[in-house]
């Protein structure tokens, strides 16, 4: 929403306006009522409006139109007010060409969560809030708030993760996958802070390098544009509290940004009942989290920025002994304007792990490692644009990312030691054209990338030894085209490569969930993929609804699993392999729909059959599952809205079966999890809310590490919400 006054020469009582939308053009028969639901006036057919409401000075309105939507705006009397709605069908994305472009025009498949959708997700992690986006799904069903930080990978398209997650995010042009193992740290910054997350599905490495196989997803983080102070607190079962206050304000051309969280739970035992033994603990976790920004703005609407962001977090990981803890500093630094943008970026981490082994009855158990795994990560990129005509715009770009990380682990029964470094540098070259002529829009883009892996060494107890140096030079091009039949109806279709090189943490540390132990692998190479999609969307205005629908194909070469070693009733002993070759091909389904100004629906399904196609090794492993890959899922969400009563939001997703291994030996069973979310505002400033997750109460199975162990129960929370400011 932008709102601008312009000074006018009318009485102190008298409102008055006009609405446009987002390209300048008036939007007639907006009806703009009080914060009690009063009608006040109704835009005429060049989006004018006025009313009088006595000798007030500010009064604050809701405006209401078919097809865009609410903004709730301060208006002052004697001035103009320019209010500009933004449509509800017709999101503007700039995640998945690096150029803003209307998701009907776009040849990828792109989800975003506003502002309002996140802040009435059930869950109190961002992560559970994302898994309103049909096929995103953590590597395993668990809530990050007490899943171990080394399965927190993020699958989409039905393409599975590991430790490492096959899609990459950002938050303003910066990596946030965990530089030394891939993974997702979800409570790294405030929630409070989050403003949107797009999601961009399919291959993206054209644009992005590693790690983009599965697709992109960028955390859009609230920006220092004005003087407002929120302040948001929830508690509710086992102990989870959720905290955050952000604070920003602008001075000429200068602006700060302050935010900051505590987010923790005192959890529950993961373990089924049946099987529970008294050495089994609550899963839980605490953390702490901070935001600060600086910006300030240069010619030609430019700006420059400095930015820094703290975690810490400590976990408890199901018994006395198995314990995780991270520390984690982000800062960078940047300027944006009409033509350049410019990153510099790094971070220090310091991550470290208890490890046990359960004795089978799980009566007790026996301290057998502990590993610390510091990582340092340095970045830069530069981005430059330029418009080639009226109907084309040209993009070209170079980045460089460097990690120096080492695994330091202690073995106690041996009274042993063992220490990896290596550093791992990525450098890469893009390129991209964007034509939109007449109803097309047509898109080109390719990106060579260097790799390699370097200075490996390990040291133990008996001496140093030099591991496997590595380096590959990746060419990953991309094709896409978007046809609008009509104003409210387009064809899309893309064509990419893409690939995921191997982490420091799959190549050298030995990782441990549960009693399943994966051993590391040092001969590990990238992932390559290759996929295309096809499908359509169309926006019914008369009905206001989207729908959008595509098939989509993607191999991946040597992708990189956890191969099954030696399985007992009580522990299980992996090995990081290259798998011969892995497909998922399938179709998803994205819908919204506005049918009353009160009421919407969204949600979608996706139908992905994800297998091995290849492995001369094992050939017995062809034609199973991806493991952690359910071949149906789907999602809706009913928003149900009132000015009298407020909001009463119900989440539904279904999953269908799948399984945890790779040899498809242990099924986990499909699942239907009910969540709601409620709220009411009080006055401008004040709103309160409610939540529950899991209402029916459905025992999920999560994974079976051989043991089995369940999601959350039953759980609920209510918070109190202060805003402040626009």
């Amino acid at each position: 929403m932008v709102l601008l006054f312009f000074c006018s020469l009318t009485k102190a009582q008298v409102f008055s306006g006009s609405i446009v939308n987002p390209e300048d053009q008036p939007v007639s028969d907006a009806v703009v009522t009080d914060m009690q639901g009063t009608a006040l006036a109704v835009t005429g057919k060049q989006g004018g409006f006025s009313f009088s409401l006595g000798p007030q000075s500010q009064v604050r309105v809701q405006v209401k139109a078919p097809g865009y939507e609410t903004e709730t705006v301060s208006i002052r009397a004697g001035s103009v007010a320019k209010i500009v709605l933004m449509r509800q069908i017709e999101q503007i994305v700039v995640t998945a060409y690096r150029t803003p472009m209307e998701t009907l025009d776009s040849p990828a498949s792109e989800r975003v969560l506003d502002q309002q959708q996140l802040r009435e997700g059930a869950a109190p992690g961002l992560a559970g809030k994302l898994r309103q986006v049909p096929g995103l799904e953590l590597f395993r069903r668990s809530s990050e708030l007490v899943a171990n930080p080394t399965s927190q990978g993020i699958s989409l398209r039905g393409l599975g993760s590991t430790a490492a997650s096959r899609t990459l995010v950002l938050s303003n042009d910066v990596p946030l996958n965990d530089p030394y193992g891939g993974w997702i740290h979800w409570e790294e910054l405030p929630e409070i802070a989050v403003h949107s997350v797009e999601v961009v599905r399919g291959g993206a490495s054209d644009l992005y390098g590693s790690s983009a196989i599965g697709g992109v997803m960028d955390v859009v983080t609230e920006r220092p544009r004005q003087d407002m102070f929120s302040l948001s607190t929830s508690y509710g079962s086992e102990g989870t509290a959720d905290h955050g206050a952000l604070a920003s304000a602008k001075r000429g051309p200068w602006a700060a940004l302050v935010a900051a969280g505590m987010i923790g739970t005192d959890g529950y035992i993961l373990v089924a009942p049946a099987l529970r033994g008294p050495i089994d603990r609550p899963s839980n976790v605490h953390v702490q989290n901070g935001l600060i920004e600086i910006e300030r703005t240069v010619a030609d609407n430019g700006t420059v920025f400095l930015r820094g962001s703290g975690m810490n977090e400590a976990r408890d990981n199901g018994t006395p002994l198995q314990k995780n803890g991270t520390r984690l500093w982000r800062y960078s630094a940047g300027a944006d304007t009409q033509r350049w943008t410019l990153r510099f970026y790094g971070s220090t981490e310091h991550y470290r792990q208890t490890f046990s082994s359960v004795h089978p009855d799980r009566m007790s158990e026996t301290l057998t490692r502990y590993a610390e795994d510091p990582a340092d990560e340095l970045g830069a990129s530069l981005r430059w644009r330029q418009p080639a005509g009226s109907s084309a715009i040209l993009m070209a770009g170079a980045d460089t990312h460097d990690v120096r990380a080492s695994d330091n682990e202690l073995t106690f029964a041996s009274r042993s030691f063992q220490s990896t470094t290596a550093r791992q540098r990525q450098t890469g070259l893009y390129g991209e054209a964007l034509a939109t002529p007449a109803n097309w829009t047509l898109s080109a883009s390719a990106r060579v990338d260097h790799f390699s892996n370097f200075d490996a060494m390990q040291w133990t107890s008996s001496g140093g030894a030099s591991l496997p140096s590595f380096d590959e030079t990746v060419l990953n091009p991309r094709l896409g085209i978007s046809w609008r039949i009509t104003p409210g109806l387009a064809l899309h279709a893309l064509a990419f490569r893409a690939y995921r090189a191997p982490t420091e943490n799959e190549l050298y540390r030995t990782g441990q969930v549960g009693q399943q132990t994966t051993l590391p692998n040092p001969n590990l190479r990238s992932e390559r993929a290759t996929g295309w999609e096809a499908g359509l969307q169309t926006n019914l205005q008369h009905w206001n609804s989207m729908l959008r629908v595509s098939y989509f194909w993607t191999q991946v070469n040597r992708p990189i699993t956890a191969l099954t070693l030696q399985v007992t009733s009580v522990s299980a002993l992996l090995r990081r392999e290259n798998l011969g070759q892995i497909e998922s091909r399938g179709v998803s389904v994205d819908y919204e729909l506005h049918p009353l100004h009160w009421a919407s629906l969204t949600g979608g399904y996706q139908y992905a059959d994800a297998t091995v196609t290849r492995f001369d090794q094992q050939p017995q492993l062809i034609g199973k599952w991806i493991p952690q890959v359910a071949r149906n899922m789907a999602t809706a969400q009913l928003r149900l809205t009132s000015i009298h009563l407020g909001v009463l939001s119900f989440q539904g997703r279904i999953s269908g079966r799948q399984f945890d291994d790779d040899a498809n030996r242990y099924l986990l069973h499909g699942y239907f999890r009910f969540d709601m979310y409620a709220s009411h505002e009080f006055g401008h400033h004040m709103a309160v809310f409610a939540a529950g997750e899991n209402l029916l109460d459905r025992s999920i199975e999560v994974g079976k590490t051989p043991v089995l162990t369940l999601a959350a129960p039953r759980t609920a929370r209510a918070g109190l919400l202060l805003r402040f400011g626009e």
